[in-house]
């Protein structure tokens, strides 16, 4: 299936490691020009050699998303460099899990509000595309409750509801607006891979809610993230995206 993605353009915080880095790689992968934006500058830069080497135009830049002023001059710079913002992905997210004041104020300003700040600063650039696709990168602990139900959990659900309100509003603009809910994801340096080493017994539960028996992977999110983000998904609008190998038991009406 052809995504039509080719010199699309995409905007993508936290491209830089496990499902972001996967997203923006699959991206490239379909051609679509790449800007992302991570913390350290490091992982900007050899992400962006590697989406290069693809034959795309790509550019990474050093972005705090919880701060707006930082988040917004980077999304303009982004329009006036590429010519315009065809898809948006909010995948940034301060993985605050323990139920700690500077945890809820964190998820706030980078999952939330980050999600926010991101689509809100695109949108006026995003008006003459044929695209208009905003999605955000929510978890299955956005939508059951689970050991980490506190802020970022509660956070995550916050941006299934953020996403489902632009995509009502927006609609007869031809905007669209969805997210995506991953379950367990396995990555090197991810959250599970450092639980396998350093927490054995919760690694272990979480293996076993897992019916399929392993744990997902970065590049099978990101393929729904694309998909999702493409012209061929142009009637999926205020959707939230399952991709967890039928880990949650809630069924969505």
């Amino acid at each position: 299936m052809d995504l039509q993605l080719r010199n699309r353009t995409v905007i993508v915080s936290g491209g830089t490691k496990g499902i972001g880095r996967a997203i923006v790689e699959a991206f490239a992968d379909e051609g679509a020009n790449v800007s992302f934006c991570a913390r350290n500058a490091r992982d900007v830069e050899a992400t962006e050699l590697a989406l290069l080497r693809k034959g795309v135009k790509a550019k990474g830049t050093v972005v705090n998303v919880g701060d707006p002023d930082i988040l917004g001059a980077w999304v303009d710079a982004t329009a006036e460099e590429f010519g315009s913002i065809d898809m948006v992905v909010a995948n940034a997210s301060a993985l605050a899990v323990a139920n700690e004041s500077h945890n809820w104020e964190d998820s706030f300003h980078i999952d939330m509000m980050g999600t926010v700040n991101l689509c809100q600063s695109a949108l006026p650039h995003m008006k003459q595309s044929s695209v208009k696709s905003l999605l955000a990168i929510s978890s299955v602990s956005g939508r059951e409750a689970s050991f980490s139900s506190g802020p970022y959990g509660t956070l995550k659900t916050a941006i299934i509801g953020y996403m489902a309100g632009l995509a009502l509003s927006l609609a007869a603009e031809g905007y669209r607006a969805n997210t995506v809910s991953p379950g367990h994801t396995y990555f090197d340096g991810g959250t599970w891979h450092n639980a396998e080493m350093d927490n054995p017994d919760l690694f272990t539960h979480a293996m076993a809610l897992n019916p399929t028996g392993r744990m997902g992977t970065a590049e099978e999110v990101a393929a729904g993230v694309v998909f999702l983000s493409s012209p061929q998904a142009s009637r999926i609008s205020g959707t939230n995206l399952v991709i967890d190998g039928a880990m949650t038991r809630g069924i969505q009406l």
